[in-house]
């Protein structure tokens, strides 16, 4: 305790604020982009011609890839160099964002969406691990509070300011307002952090592991996003998921027997880092779904003009920054565990509140309440998980551990919106086959997933009470050296 108390503060400095504002900034904009075009849609749908089954293409094309590189962008971070492997991302991800504000094709927009994702598999474990690596002691605590926070804020601010740019200057800004942004960002790596250019050998690469790793991500994202419109006992569902199964469990038995494996499997001997990972897929898959469905219902059911739809998540943008300000404080008082189930129970309540919308609800009595419940408990979620599944962590997977709890959010995005819509598609279906009203029909479908997604919380404050309650880099330390040296063996 007294060493670490002695050390100089890195955070108070102006080139560690800098760091931390920057590698945040890469977060946020990776997080955003996830859910900013959800409220653009229909005027998407509009102008591009899309049907109404391809549209959705337009949101799950950048979670495809970006769930299903995740893993192999974090491994390359780590034997390629992170601030290179960020730069490549960053190049890719303005890029891409530009060809899509320019589409006048479905094809195209959905094209340069995959590609978008890919930048940002490469970006986010980069940065993430850039910032573990930074910081030590309980400063590492603070900073992976604040991009916790941002992480949990991003889902809102995307549903807030694709409204206001949709209704303002259009759609195609949802998109166009990424590349000036990447510039600055290319500039601010450039400057802030040093070549670490690694001198990995091309045979030291597993081709193998990164192809099956790669390909059974790819594959299993593939099929949850695409169950709900082939139906989860379609023949194709099930060889999708099989096939990915597969795919993964073949890439298990390669990298077990490997010397120098892609995805080295004795990282998930630290303490409490699966669990973590499996807390944050859960709780993610009923967290992001909300959006979606409220978001329908809003639009659909009350009317909501797309300005009024992203206004309506600006209580719970203040709500997460405030969870984010009392979770990153009680991180180091009580430690990670009781901050994730408390946090997963409270936002469980908040989903449960809102699965009893009516059809004729009112947003002060009806949203806002609920909302508000959910943002400051999910604070508890994203900052918990991430610092829990980052702790204990040598510097030499940093990159890894950063991919693996980003990847558990994305699957888990993918996972709770493929389980929840067939829930509330079913819901809906039934209720108009048998002489129920649309808008009637559609809000018990909304209710039935909201509920399930609520379930779905509950179920990660069990998980969370597996994992390891991180409080202090000293306990990290010791798990880190346990873990190092039959990680990554000596040349």
């Amino acid at each position: 305790m007294t060493t670490v108390s002695a050390q100089p503060s890195f955070l108070a400095t102006g080139r560690g604020k800098l760091i931390l504002l920057l590698l945040t900034a890469v977060g946020f904009l990776d997080f955003i982009d996830a859910s900013i075009v959800n409220v653009a849609l229909p005027d998407i749908r509009e102008e591009l011609g899309f049907s109404v089954q391809n549209l959705q293409w337009v949101v799950s094309a950048y979670l495809l890839t970006y769930g299903g590189f995740m893993l192999l962008g974090g491994r390359m971070a780590d034997l390629l160099g992170r601030r290179r492997v960020l730069i490549w991302g960053t190049v890719v991800f303005g890029l891409s964002s530009f060809a899509g504000a320019l589409a006048t094709e479905p094809g195209v927009l959905v094209g340069a969406r995959l590609t978008q994702g890919l930048g940002a598999a490469l970006m986010m474990p980069a940065a993430l691990s850039l910032l573990t690596t930074s910081f030590v002691g309980p400063e590492r605590h603070k900073v992976l509070a604040v991009w916790g926070g941002f992480a949990g804020l991003a889902s809102a601010v995307g549903v807030l300011a694709g409204g206001l740019l949709t209704e303002g200057p259009g759609w195609r800004w949802v998109l166009m307002v990424n590349p000036p942004i990447s510039a600055v960002l290319l500039v601010a790596i450039v400057m802030m952090f040093p070549n670490d250019k690694r001198r990995s050998r091309l045979a030291d690469f597993d081709l193998l592991g990164a192809v099956l790793v790669t390909g059974g991500m790819l594959l299993l994202v593939y099929g949850l996003v695409e169950a709900p419109d082939q139906g989860w006992a379609s023949a194709k569902t099930i060889a999708e998921l099989a096939g990915a199964g597969l795919i993964l469990a073949s890439a298990i038995a390669v990298e077990s027997m490997i010397q120098r494996p892609l995805i080295p499997l004795s990282i998930f001997r630290i303490r409490g880092l699966a669990a973590a990972d499996m807390t944050q897929l859960i709780g993610v898959g009923g967290f992001v779904t909300m959006f979606f469905f409220l978001t329908l219902y809003m639009q659909g059911v009350l009317g909501y003009s797309p300005i009024q739809t992203g206004l309506a998540y600006l209580p719970a943008t203040v709500g997460v920054g405030i969870s984010a300000g009392i979770t990153s404080n009680l991180i180091g008082r009580i430690g990670t565990k009781p901050v994730m189930v408390v946090g997963a129970l409270i936002t469980a309540v908040g989903l449960y509140m809102l699965s009893r919308i009516p059809v004729d609800g009112s947003y002060v009595g009806d949203l806002l309440p609920g909302l508000l419940v959910v943002s400051l408990g999910i604070g508890g979620v994203f900052i918990g998980t991430t610092t829990a599944a980052n702790a204990g962590v040598p510097p030499t997977l940093a990159g890894l551990a950063a991919a693996l709890v980003n990847a558990s959010q994305q699957v888990g995005g993918a996972l709770g919106l493929a389980i929840f819509s067939a829930i509330a598609a079913s819901r809906t279906t039934h209720l108009i086959q048998t002489g129920h009203s649309v808008p009637s029909a559609l809000t018990s479908g909304f209710q039935r997933a909201l509920l399930a997604a609520a379930i779905f919380l509950a179920a990660a404050a069990v998980i969370a009470l597996r994992t390891k309650n991180a409080r202090g880099e000293i306990e990290q330390h010791d798990d880190a050296t346990a873990v190092a040296a039959p990680v990554e063996p000596a040349v």
